[in-house]
């Protein structure tokens, strides 16, 4: 990893956003895939975002903006894909170009809906990406604290640690604190599980639950976050890092969490239809919810998960949230 990266960021969201800006602190030209036609002449135009983070102004020049995918997978030595887990899977359709040589890395939070897979597991199967050219971006990191430039740290997780080194100082500032991982698979659970667990705070907070229960909730999904990922990866991991404890906090608790917001509402009395369409974003916790329950009812991997089953019982099963929380509340300790 020796010569100078180029990097292309797939996605015009938030975070792909203020992935962008972060790269652009210390790279001369940075890729940028959008699929919106309507955004990339916007941004051309006024060098801004018009939807998220529109309070970040580029330099344009730094900047190479595509609306061709392929053209994108070819300009770049790494691939950071930032595409909602519901909508990753067509775009990938579009490819038809080798990724052969490419450092492929996950900041999709959340698993894809068609197979099942993590998206390092989707690329190494589909795509035949090894898996020491599949990387993983965690938090604890909003993008909009990011788009603040108010400090914020990344872990980057490979099973190469130089390409992991590679990527994190690429992406490292004065703002950006970053620390590398070798747990790939835990980590990019942790980021997909962490979402279900925010809307479940989410859903507390909208039913009038305080900050007592609040805090037993996020003791209790941390245990179950790890007891969730060693049954998939076992390996040496300290769970309560800022990779997996820190990062579900942060979303948890935040007044910036999409995944929170969309719980609250849903704890308010919305419907998941109404919530869906009142926001602007895309809660990647609601896909991530089923996808989660799903894998644990494969008998070889069930483990005890009281909070997924609550969320994807009041989400995919129409149960009552109020009922559904007072049972949870005796399963919790």
């Amino acid at each position: 990893m020796s010569k100078k990266l180029k990097y292309t960021v797939f996605g015009s969201g938030s975070w792909a956003t203020a992935i962008v800006k972060m790269l652009c602190e210390n790279q001369e030209k940075v890729g940028w895939y959008m699929r919106s036609v309507y955004t990339k002449e916007h941004l051309l135009k006024e060098q801004h975002n018009p939807t998220y983070l529109s309070s970040v102004e580029f330099n344009l020049e730094q900047l190479h903006i595509s609306n061709d995918i392929n053209e994108m997978v070819t300009y770049a030595d790494v691939l950071i894909f930032v595409i909602p887990s519901a909508f990753i899977g067509d775009e990938l359709k579009k490819l038809n170009v080798a990724l052969k040589g490419k450092f492929v890395v996950s900041a999709v939070k959340g698993i894809i809906p068609e197979t099942g897979l993590l998206l390092g597991e989707h690329f190494h199967e589909n795509y035949n990406v090894p898996f020491e050219n599949i990387g993983v971006i965690a938090g604890p990191c909003h993008a909009e604290e990011v788009a603040l430039e108010r400090l914020s740290y990344l872990t980057i997780s490979c099973a190469d640690p130089i390409k992991a080194q590679a990527v994190a100082d690429a992406l490292a500032s004065d703002y950006i604190k970053t620390k590398i991982s070798d747990d790939i698979i835990g980590t990019e659970y942790a980021v997909m599980l962490k979402n279900i667990y925010a809307i479940a705070a989410g859903i507390a907070h909208g039913l009038g639950y305080g900050d007592n229960f609040q805090s037993v909730l996020m003791s209790n999904a941390i245990r179950e976050m790890n007891r969730f990922i060693k049954k998939r990866h076992k390996m040496k991991r300290n769970i309560n890092n800022s990779a997996y404890l820190g990062d579900l906090l942060v979303t948890g608790y935040s007044v910036f969490s999409r995944n929170r917001m969309f719980g609250n509402m849903i704890g308010k009395g919305y419907t998941v239809k109404s919530a869906q369409m009142e926001m602007s974003m895309v809660a990647e916790g609601y896909y991530a919810t089923k996808s989660a329950f799903l894998l644990n009812e494969k008998k070889e991997k069930q483990t005890k998960t009281p909070i997924i089953d609550a969320v994807y019982a009041i989400l995919y099963n129409g149960e009552n949230a109020k009922k559904v929380f007072k049972k949870l509340t005796d399963a919790l300790d």
